[in-house]
């Protein structure tokens, strides 16, 4: 497999991003909304939840800090469907699979598109976030609690991890259905296993800490190994050309 083949493929479909409107848009405020709203939520917690602010606020910013990598799950969804079912409908898929290019380096392709421009929104607006919690909480806290450990693991293990567990399972759905708006409705429910890790977060069973976020993100490394094996398998260019007219 060719690594520049595959970056050829996903640097054309990262310059189509901005042309799809909703798809950008999306990028920008999911991030920037977490990146402010829960804050805010936070600070008000803080300013009327009485007691010892240290008993209650480090869960529900364990718990909040969550929605990254919920963000990093659902954003690339649409980027995905249109990067093969979306080309398909208008007709600029036929050539790059008739390309010299490998069925994986095809996919990998894919991928990158999908998760270099999510994972750059969900860090850009980590940093924001971080900075907004750690004004509003210093007070009450009495230290900084970002950058931490939980948050690294957060960041930099789970939400790309997220991102690719998502990608490939819309891939998937993609290279099987015929139209846009069916490859997400499919891909859907992919989201529904880390919303229940974010209920569960805050309250608190199980605990977000840097530990679980480990055993969280070991299965999900496990997961997406298995799914771009399975895509690579399930996905065949021949078929796609001569069934979907």
């Amino acid at each position: 497999m060719r690594f520049s083949k595959a970056w050829l493929i996903a640097r054309h479909d990262i310059r189509l991003i901005r042309s799809r409107k909703g798809i950008f848009y999306a990028l920008i405020g999911f991030p920037i909304g977490v990146a402010i709203g829960f804050p805010l939520l936070i600070a008000y917690i803080a300013s009327n939840g009485g007691g010892s602010p240290g008993s209650y606020l480090p869960q529900f910013i364990d718990a909040f800090s969550f929605w990254f990598v919920i963000g990093a799950a659902s954003l690339p969804t649409s980027i995905a469907a249109y990067g093969i079912v979306g080309e398909k409908v208008e007709k600029s898929l036929e050539p790059l699979l008739s390309a010299p290019v490998t069925d994986g380096e095809i996919l990998l392709g894919k991928v990158l598109a999908a998760f270099v421009p999510t994972i750059a929104a969900v860090w850009a607006g980590s940093v924001l976030y971080m900075a907004l919690v750690d004004w509003w909480t210093v007070g009450p806290l009495g230290y900084l609690y970002f950058p931490n450990l939980e948050i690294v693991v957060l960041l930099f293990l789970l939400a790309p991890l997220a991102c690719l567990y998502s990608v490939e399972v819309c891939i998937i759905v993609s290279s099987r259905v015929t139209d846009v708006r069916s490859a997400q409705q499919y891909s859907g429910p992919v989201m529904l296993p880390l919303i229940f890790l974010y209920v569960a977060g805050e309250l608190g069973k199980p605990v977000l800490n840097a530990t679980n976020l480990l055993i969280i993100g070991g299965v999900l490394a496990a997961i997406v190994l298995g799914l771009f094996s399975i895509s690579i398998r399930t996905f065949r260019r021949e078929e796609i050309l001569t069934r979907w007219r």
